[in-house]
C-alpha cells in the first residue's frame, strides 16, 4: 500500500508538472506568436514610411530652389506734387540658377519700377488693393526688362509714403 500511495503521489507529480509545462508551453508559443505580429507590423509600418520619405525626397530633388534678390531703396516722387514713396522690394526667383542674369539686370529694373512707380498717384497705392496691383505691374515689368520669366514674386519689405 505504501508503495501505491508513493506511484500516485509520483503520477500526481507528472501530471502536475506536465500541466506546467503545458501552461508554460502556451506562454512561450503566445509571446513568439505577438513578438512575430509586432515585428512584421513595424516592419510594415517602417517599410511602408521610408517608401514615402523617399518619393518625398525625390519630389523635393524635382522642386527647383528659388532665390531672393533684394534691391536697395527707392525714394520717388509720386504723380502728385509734394508726395514721395520710399519703397524697399525682393523679387523671389523661380529658379535659383537665373540669379548671375537678374543680378546684372539690376540697372534695368531700377529703371523700370522708377518709371512705373512714379507714375502712381498716393491714393492708387495707398489701399490693400492698390499695393497688390502694384506689385502685379511691377513683376510684369521686372520679366519685361530681363526678358524672360525669371521673377515669380516680389515682396515689399518697406513702404512708407508722406
Amino acid at each position: 500500500m505504501a508503495e501505491e500511495k508513493e506511484e500516485g503521489k509520483a503520477e500526481e507529480e507528472k501530471n502536475d508538472k506536465s500541466k506546467k509545462s503545458n501552461k508554460s508551453l502556451f506562454i512561450v508559443i503566445g509571446i513568439i506568436v505577438l513578438a512575430l505580429a509586432g515585428g512584421g507590423a513595424a516592419f510594415m509600418l517602417l517599410a511602408g514610411g521610408k517608401g514615402g520619405k523617399a518619393e518625398a525626397k525625390h519630389e523635393e530633388k524635382k522642386e527647383v530652389k528659388s532665390a531672393l534678390l533684394a534691391l536697395d531703396s527707392f525714394v520717388l516722387n509720386l504723380a502728385e506734387q509734394g508726395r514721395f514713396l520710399k519703397v524697399t522690394m525682393q523679387l523671389e526667383l523661380a529658379d535659383a540658377a537665373t540669379l548671375p542674369l537678374a543680378t546684372e539686370k539690376v540697372p534695368q529694373l531700377r529703371d523700370a519700377i522708377i518709371t512705373l512707380v512714379s507714375s502712381k498717384s498716393a491714393e492708387a497705392v495707398s489701399s490693400p488693393e492698390g499695393k497688390l496691383q502694384l506689385k502685379d505691374e511691377l513683376l510684369l515689368r521686372a520679366n519685361q526688362s530681363v526678358g524672360k520669366d525669371v521673377f515669380k514674386n516680389l515682396f515689399f519689405t518697406e513702404f512708407v509714403m508722406q
